[in-house]
């Protein structure tokens, strides 16, 4: 790597525009990758920042700098030694990944134009999956707790259509917010305009698709709906 740099003054904008809190940007020190990434990543202006104590595998480094992107923007402030994946798929997409973040066997990919913020700590146990594209985003705030194999996309990736009209029917870079200490159970799935409020749960296999989850709520189903209101969670599991 290079000499610390920081973060340059304008990515630290993108950061910023992307729903990432300045306060915990300003809190790491970051250092700009120059070893291990090819010349090209460097001439279309891309930008790959590690902050003390962080890492990406080999492996991973090496997808993410595969195939050719312009202005993107990957700030990652955890030490990600069990993530599967982290891609990019397009041009101007942007990524932050705080510190105290763990994405056991985690896939993160983020297409052109589209942006993830994910903020620790988040504890995602193994398996989950976050996708933004066509322009989406993904925003995650403190204290996330992920069961196994929980999906959280911005887009199906295909378009389903009415017939008569042409309408599209399924979302389309949507923006989904995960709130302060969200609880997604097992196989949890979050996409199109999502919205989880403060100290909500996600039950088991749940569906949370173009919805609004009221903070301190248990939602379950499919669709998701409302089956507890006004409770707290905690990571004890105690009487």
């Amino acid at each position: 790597m290079e000499p610390n740099v920081g973060l340059a003054p304008e990515h630290r904008e993108r950061l910023r525009a992307a729903g990432a809190d300045v306060d915990a940007v300003d809190a790491q020190t970051w250092t700009r990758v120059r070893d291990g990434v090819p010349t090209w990543w460097h001439d279309c202006d891309n930008a790959l920042y590690l902050a003390d104590g962080a890492l990406l595998p080999p492996k991973v480094l090496e997808q993410l700098t595969l195939f050719p992107v312009r202005d993107v923007v990957v700030a990652v402030g955890s030490a990600l030694r069990s993530i599967a994946s982290l891609l990019v798929g397009g041009d101007g997409a942007t990524v932050f990944v705080d510190a105290g973040c763990e994405l056991t066997a985690g896939e993160v990919y983020c297409g052109g134009g589209s942006s993830i913020v994910l903020h620790g700590p988040l504890v995602a146990t193994r398996c989950a999956v976050v996708d933004a594209r066509n322009g989406g985003s993904v925003v995650a705030l403190p204290e996330q707790l992920w069961a196994a194999d929980v999906y959280v996309a911005t887009d199906d990736m295909h378009r389903l259509e009415d017939r008569a009209t042409g309408e599209r029917l399924n979302p389309f870079g949507a923006s989904i917010r995960l709130g302060r200490h969200v609880w997604l159970c097992k196989d949890a799935v979050v996409t199109g305009h999502a919205d989880v409020g403060d100290g909500a749960v996600v039950g088991m296999r749940a569906v949370v698709r173009g919805q609004k989850v009221p903070a301190h709520s248990v939602v379950a189903g499919t669709p998701a709906r409302v089956v507890r209101d006004d409770v707290a969670w905690s990571y004890d599991d105690r009487p």
